[in-house]
């Protein structure tokens, strides 16, 4: 498609008739997308309970997590040609038909076993579910109000894993584990039922080919460094020895895409990826990810084993900083449409950097309410960047490339979620063990090592300040002259 031809087609679609169908097929859509991403990060709290109940050590109820990741890393990059190739409703079909058929077997689990296989499968319909609404978006909405509706998908990225850990920690007070999983059933089959009967197709597939040799360069890529980054931070290799075979399998991944898309046929289109102004803004939502990840699993050990707060009071800290980002994503899309992103992204950064330095300092002495402001003040800044930096990244890319730049946008998202994880997790237990080693109590010991990662999570924040100076808002007819025509 040239870029003439991609102008008048959004023009079209901005005057479309039916755009009561479009906003149904974006609000079933993201009520879908909710439910998913909000299993993502459910089972953080969940994992004690589990050791006791089924048994298991807690490197393998870590699997319940990491599978989740690794699952969504290795589907991700392929739904770029699952959403070219199908059209919206058969996706969205399949996609929640993996994720409540999971959901089922997860409720149903006898063991171990076969809770982690329903974990995987109801990650492999959640990795489809994310890129397949962002394409839509970008497919159907106008240039001039997409910050709007990105507000919304930012409600999705950032509350659901926010309060996921409250969530959990609610049911697990009063209820059995299995309870996670059959509360959220009925709502994915309602989910299921009425996007199957509601949903039309808004997009016109085409046939592309599909290369099962980067498919296969694909999982082991990805794959790899998702494993790779949730095993690191011990002595033994279980970490590294994927990560090297990932970082191998990714580079020649890179090249054969570099050699397919010469004939518009890479599973990944890295082209996405000459436009600067997307490549900017995915490396700040990295940062961004990294932080909320990591924060994700800091806060509730920080929480529980140094401040000695329950599982249920920690989710309930967490929750009006979720609530706060969920709020003002909404407003913060209506002012990037009438201003554009610099004056919500300089602010966010800033903010996001400042409650990594306050929460560096945090000790065995420091007040729940302290940590709160802190985790609110934290919210806030990634409220202001999450919709600037999808609405203007994937805006400066031309239609015929949404779907492999949400595919590159969701790829970024799990691995900065694995690295943040990884990263945090590594500093926090390397600190904390040389400090018990010289004989410092385990409280004391866990609360510097905690502080320690925040340290560093809040000098790697600092990158993402100057970054922000430099994404730029998209001219509102469609911003194809930077991405090389096809």
């Amino acid at each position: 498609m040239t870029a003439p031809a991609a102008t008048d087609t959004i023009r079209q679609v901005a005057a479309n008739p039916d755009a009561k169908r479009n906003q149904l097929v974006i609000r079933l859509l993201l009520i879908s997308a909710f439910v998913v991403i909000l299993n993502e990060t459910i089972m953080g709290v969940a994992l004690p309970h589990l050791m006791k109940d089924l048994s298991i050590t807690a490197t393998a109820a870590q699997w319940l997590t990491t599978s989740f990741m690794l699952t969504m890393a290795v589907v991700i990059p392929v739904t770029g040609f699952l959403i070219q190739r199908f059209n919206t409703r058969p996706v969205f079909i399949a996609a929640m038909s993996l994720f409540s058929t999971g959901t089922l077997i997860a409720a149903l689990a006898p063991g171990f076993e076969v809770l982690l296989a329903g974990r995987i499968v109801q990650a492999s319909g959640t990795a489809i579910m994310m890129p397949l609404l962002m394409t839509t978006v970008m497919t159907l909405v106008a240039p001039a109000s997409r910050g709007k509706t990105m507000g919304n998908i930012s409600i999705v990225i950032s509350v659901a894993p926010a309060i996921g850990p409250t969530i959990s920690g609610l049911i697990l007070s009063v209820l059995d584990w299995r309870w996670m999983f059959i509360l959220v059933l009925p709502i994915a089959v309602g989910a299921l039922v009425l996007g199957a009967s509601r949903i039309q197709n808004v997009t016109t597939p085409r046939q592309v080919p599909l290369d099962v040799f980067s498919v296969v360069l694909s999982a082991f890529g990805f794959g790899g460094l998702v494993y790779g980054l949730s095993n690191l931070g011990g002595a033994s290799a279980v970490g590294w020895i994927p990560l090297g075979i990932g970082l191998v399998a990714l580079t020649v991944f890179v090249l054969r895409q570099l050699h397919l898309q010469k004939s518009d046929s890479a599973l990944l289109d890295l082209r996405t990826l000459l436009s600067s102004n997307f490549t900017l803004s995915i490396a700040m939502l990295g940062i961004s990810m990294l932080a909320l990840f990591g924060t994700i699993i800091l806060l509730p050990l920080y929480m529980q084993n140094v401040l000695g707060m329950s599982a249920l009071a920690s989710g309930l800290l967490l929750l009006p900083g979720g609530l706060t980002m969920g709020l003002l994503s909404p407003f913060v899309g209506r002012i990037f449409d009438r201003r554009g992103p610099t004056m919500l992204l300089v602010p966010g950064s800033l903010l996001v950097s400042g409650a990594f330095w306050a929460m560096s300092t945090m000790g065995q002495t420091t007040e729940p309410w302290m940590l709160m402001i802190a985790h609110i003040g934290m919210s806030i800044g990634l409220a202001l960047l999450f919709t600037p930096l999808f609405t203007a990244g994937l805006g400066s890319l031309k239609p015929s490339l949404y779907s492999h730049g949400s595919a590159v946008v969701g790829t970024v998202q799990q691995l900065a979620g694995a690295a943040g994880t990884a990263l945090f997790i590594a500093v926090m237990s390397s600190q904390s063990a040389a400090l018990m080693a010289q004989g410092v109590s385990e409280v004391s010991a866990t609360a510097s090592g905690i502080r320690g990662a925040f340290l560093c999570g809040a000098i790697i924040s600092l990158f993402a300040i100057p970054a922000a100076f430099l994404v730029r808002r998209p001219p509102l007819g469609e911003a194809v002259e930077n991405t090389p025509a096809h």
